[in-house]
């Protein structure tokens, strides 16, 4: 039977970027732009049709995730130290209250719009959005994309502090038999990487170069991310880069 009631929504995007720097020096990961949509948008955007409210984690530049919510009704929990996707669960358990949890990484691009996921859903056991993996993956022949459904009485029993579900859910519950997989339906890309970040943008622009809004490009660019206001001067030439706030160039 189907769950009677609309899930939470949580977009986990409190994570320091590390791998995207300099880029995440000057904004934090989930505000990067993917086709000149700040990735939380995107995240948020594909968990509004099936849930009851929405909910972001903050931490690394906080305050930016602030301005850009703001207005938007989306409840924000702020954590002074990174408590991981589990302890982000666990901070907003009064929010959550008896509700299940649709969860969303910030860094996950995809385009499946998660109907299938959501489908048929009684709220018993977890259930994960997969791909398969070549050879072992996270969870034998799958792949974790960064989008999960998690019951309720999950919530309930998750330390304060950092945790990862990997640890306290999903690995027991792997072993046990008692997790769902469904696998998602097209491109799955994890942001992590300047690499990575790139095929999302081209991926989602047709392969062609993303120009973001008011940037002012008098050289040339293949295969490039420029944010928005961002300049590319008459002699640059930018071969598969991302430029970013304050000039930064990085090579993917």
């Amino acid at each position: 039977m189907p769950i009677s009631s609309p899930p939470a929504g949580v977009v986990l995007a409190a994570g320091l970027g590390t791998r995207l720097r300099p880029l995440t020096e000057f904004r934090p990961k989930a505000l990067c732009p993917v086709a000149g949509v700040p990735l939380l948008d995107h995240a948020l955007r594909r968990i509004r049709p099936f849930v009851s409210g929405s909910a972001v984690n903050a931490h690394h530049l906080a305050d930016q995730v602030r301005r850009h919510l703001d207005g938007t009704g989306v409840h924000i929990s702020y954590e002074e130290e990174p408590l991981g996707s589990g302890g982000a669960i666990a901070q907003l358990a009064g929010w959550i209250g008896d509700r299940d949890v649709l969860i969303h990484n910030a860094d996950a691009w995809l385009v499946d719009d998660l109907t299938t996921l959501i489908s048929n859903w009684d709220g018993e056991l977890p259930r994960l959005l997969v791909t398969p993996a070549d050879g072992v993956g996270d969870f034998g022949g799958w792949n974790y994309v960064g989008v999960s459904l998690l019951p309720n009485r999950f919530v309930r029993d998750l330390p304060t502090g950092f945790s990862g579900l990997y640890d306290e859910v999903w690995a027991g519950e792997h072993e046990r038999g008692r997790l769902e997989f469904v696998e998602a339906h097209g491109p799955v890309v994890d942001t992590g990487t300047p690499a990575d970040y790139l095929t999302a943008n081209l991926l989602a622009n047709g392969g062609e170069s993303v120009i973001g809004e008011g940037a002012v490009v008098e050289g040339s660019v293949v295969e490039s991310v420029v944010w928005d206001g961002c300049r590319v001067g008459r002699h640059e030439r930018l071969v598969r880069c991302i430029r970013g706030d304050g000039g930064v160039t990085v090579q993917a």
